[in-house]
């Protein structure tokens, strides 16, 4: 075997914190030079072009529940699609479904745009009188104000979105949100031992929420009002505990992705006037389009973990039996044997195989929810708000590696 490949000098590793705030020129030089890369320094293998990621997420040699269990942190994740393979992950998913699927958001559909349409309304009263708003003021800054992409945005998207698929009533949602952030930290498989044990104690708080709102809402699943959550709880090919790992793993994985992914859109968009204007006269279609064109070049959850479960030979090298690998989506959703223009927003970029989503067996059943809530949220915000711009000083990249986020990105309005 050759000696292992190394990125050059000037290159800053994609894990490393340098690398983290840009990590898109070390997964070029990946994607030219060693696509199949052992990496020395976590001992996994890097996959970072297109077709080799969409296989390893597709292909059942790679297996996700082993890629799971490769976690740094130590804490075991509750039972759920992610954490498991076919046969057993399509017993589960098929449940799951009555939670996130298309019928499930079609069917909370009036309640999402009353959550987007509230949202929206109460922007200029939190300009006015958020931390931010007096200086806005003072400096005459047009709209009477400025906000925080992701607290007066993104957060209150998420919140109001999954308060909605769990039939929360409006006084549970406080609680609901600060256990939905707490949680979120266990989207970082790379999470320090202080902060892995925050977000055990908190991923079995949010269990026992759910849990104690499970039979009310099994109760009345059919009835008008019922809650995609109810259904899930009524339905009796799951047990409990595996009901409960569903939704806990769809607020882990749904509630800060989303509410992140608004300031991620943002960042491109605003500087980019013609590519705002397509969202804000094309409709639900086109604000559609983007919002999956957004998350092609900036994927919250920008890997996922597999391991082989026999030797895997592709174009650049053969992957051993037992071998960690990450596919390396934010890579693969910039490769130019891809996609036209990789680096560029284009908002109707058609067709769009990005993979933050994931791919095959292991698709995001979310994915419908995140498109059209996100859709709805920047048609509606570009329309409503036209003179929204970035203000004061830029944003920067969060150091963590998951999710890819911005902090500190203050829009006037």
């Amino acid at each position: 075997m050759t000696a292992p490949r190394t990125l050059p000098g000037h290159l800053a590793h994609p894990f490393s914190p340098r690398g983290r705030l840009d990590p898109y020129p070390a997964y070029r030089w990946l994607r030219e030079n060693d696509p199949v890369h052992f990496d020395v320094t976590s001992r996994m293998w890097l996959l970072t072009a297109h077709a080799d990621c969409a296989l390893a997420l597709r292909d059942p040699r790679f297996s996700a529940a082993l890629g799971q269990r490769e976690r740094v942190r130590d804490d075991e994740l509750p039972p759920s699609m992610l954490t498991t393979d076919p046969p057993e992950h399509q017993r589960l998913r098929s449940p799951g479904a009555l939670l996130m699927g298309p019928a499930a958001i079609r069917g909370i559909a009036a309640g999402i745009e009353a959550e987007i349409d509230a949202v929206l309304d109460g922007l200029a009263t939190r300009a006015a009188n958020g931390p931010a708003g007096d200086a806005a003021n003072a400096s005459g800054s047009a709209g009477g104000g400025m906000i925080e992409a992701t607290a007066d945005l993104g957060e209150p998207l998420a919140t109001g979105v999954l308060a909605r698929l769990f039939g929360l009533p409006p006084a549970d949602v406080p609680a609901f949100a600060a256990l939905a952030d707490r949680v979120s930290v266990n989207l970082d498989p790379l999470a320090g031992a202080q902060a892995a044990a925050a977000g055990r104690a908190a991923m079995g708080e949010l269990t026992r929420f759910l849990g104690e709102r499970a039979d009310a809402a099994a109760a009345t699943a059919n009835e008008p009002g019922g809650s995609p959550f109810g259904r899930l709880a009524a339905d009796d090919r799951l047990t409990r505990a595996e009901t409960l790992g569903i939704a806990a793993l769809t607020v882990v994985g749904g509630w800060k992705p989303l509410a992140e992914m608004v300031g991620n859109a943002l960042h491109w968009l605003l500087p980019r006037k013609e590519a705002a204007d397509l969202i804000r006269h094309g409709g639900q279609e086109v604000a559609v389009s983007a919002v999956d064109e957004l998350l092609r070049l900036e994927s919250p959850i920008p890997f996922t973990a597999r391991v082989t479960t026999e030797a895997v030979t592709l174009d650049g090298g053969v992957i051993p039996a037992g071998a960690r690998v990450l596919a390396l989506v934010g890579a693969a959703n910039r490769d130019p044997a891809v996609f036209d223009g990789p680096d560029e927003l284009l908002v109707t970029r058609s067709p769009n195989p990005h993979l933050a989503f994931g791919a095959g067996t292991h698709l995001c059943l979310g994915a419908p929810l995140v498109r059209q809530a996100g859709g709805l949220l920047l048609s509606g915000l570009l329309g409503r708000y036209p003179g929204l711009r970035p203000a004061g000083e830029p944003p920067t990249w969060a150091p963590g590696l998951v999710p890819r986020r911005l902090t500190g990105f203050t829009l006037a309005i």
